[in-house]
């Protein structure tokens, strides 16, 4: 195995047999469902830069896959809306992990009347070579680990995610970005790399990173800022600002002419007739917005019409789009 890779092993055995709460400094809020609580280990040990639970994604009683399990919380959560034998599954290279996170999951019993530790399967594995069979999962998800990899080895990660993916399953990702230029003796430098910060990309290299392994549908749900890298700090003579973003990639089929990737854009139709139709499936209604994914806001915006307003990116798409 690679030594960043050994590297990232080492710290992550570290934090799981002494929780650092300092590891990972999270940008989302925790989600306070009723009747769901914390163990107070679990959640010291929320190493992630964001979250990948989101109720939209989780109906009907899911199977549901986390990879990289940390302390087990965003699992706890995921069983919340899956109560089922084996309805989460978590995978992790790290046995001090597995072992902490199936600790934590006993306390989690005891907190929760309703959860029942035979929910989650806990899994040895590898996120290059998922114990996982190919379409059995309606929602995969991770949190701020494959910013961790490097270029051949997100593609793998990638591509086995989407293996095990049952058509119109959903990738759900939370990762550290940076659309500065990452020095080279930074992206080398294999603890930084662990801890999630030296291996961050380009937003446009990521989104096109997922719409490559085949993703056909991608939402940007949210961009958040992250960290700063500064000189005297870090071995940088610029000072590097990195955001959080989370991420939807559904297993749609590839669209003909590319897929769909939603930015949080939306068109604005105020002419004087009751609708706006543009021919290829979408209907604009009087001054009612429509979320529209970048590639319709390209195409509306090439009409050249002046009663179509067409909104930037808010980075925070929440679903009820065109496509």
């Amino acid at each position: 195995m690679q030594g960043y890779l050994e590297t990232t092993k080492d710290v992550y055995k570290q934090a799981a047999l002494t929780p650092d709460v300092g590891l990972c400094c999270t940008t989302s809020p925790i989600w306070q469902l009723p009747g769901l609580k914390m163990p107070k280990k679990m959640l010291a040990m929320n190493y992630g830069c964001g979250t990948t639970v989101h109720p939209r994604d989780l109906v009907n009683n899911p199977t549901v896959l986390y990879v990289g399990v940390g302390g087990g919380m965003e699992l706890l959560q995921f069983s919340y809306f899956s109560r089922k034998p084996q309805g989460v599954i978590g995978v992790d290279v790290v046995d001090e992990m597995l072992t902490a996170s199936a600790k934590n999951f006993v306390e989690a019993e005891k907190l929760n009347p309703w959860f029942e530790k035979d929910f989650v399967d806990l899994r040895k594995g590898d996120a290059l070579n998922l114990p996982i069979e190919h379409n059995t999962i309606d929602v995969a998800a991770q949190n701020c680990l494959f910013n961790i990899f490097k270029t051949e080895e997100l593609q793998k990660a990638l591509a086995e995610m989407y293996r095990v993916l049952k058509p119109h399953g959903r990738l759900v990702m939370s990762d550290p970005i940076c659309d500065q230029e990452m020095p080279e003796n930074l992206r080398a430098d294999e603890r930084l790399r662990a801890l999630c910060l030296s291996g961050s990309i380009p937003m446009k290299e990521y989104i096109k990173m997922l719409t490559d392994t085949g993703f056909g549908t991608v939402e940007i749900r949210a961009k958040r800022p992250y960290r700063m890298l500064a000189p005297g700090q870090y071995d940088t003579e610029n000072l590097i600002y990195i955001e959080s973003l989370e991420v939807c990639a559904i297993k749609d089929p590839m669209p003909k002419d590319g897929p769909c990737v939603f930015t949080g854009k939306a068109a604005i139709y105020y002419g004087t007739d009751e609708l706006f139709d543009d021919g290829k499936g979408h209907t604009l209604l009087q001054n009612q917005p429509l979320a529209i994914c970048d590639k319709t806001a390209g195409a509306l915006a090439s009409l050249g019409r002046k009663d179509i307003h067409i909104t930037e990116s808010t980075w925070f798409y929440d679903g009820g789009g065109c496509c």
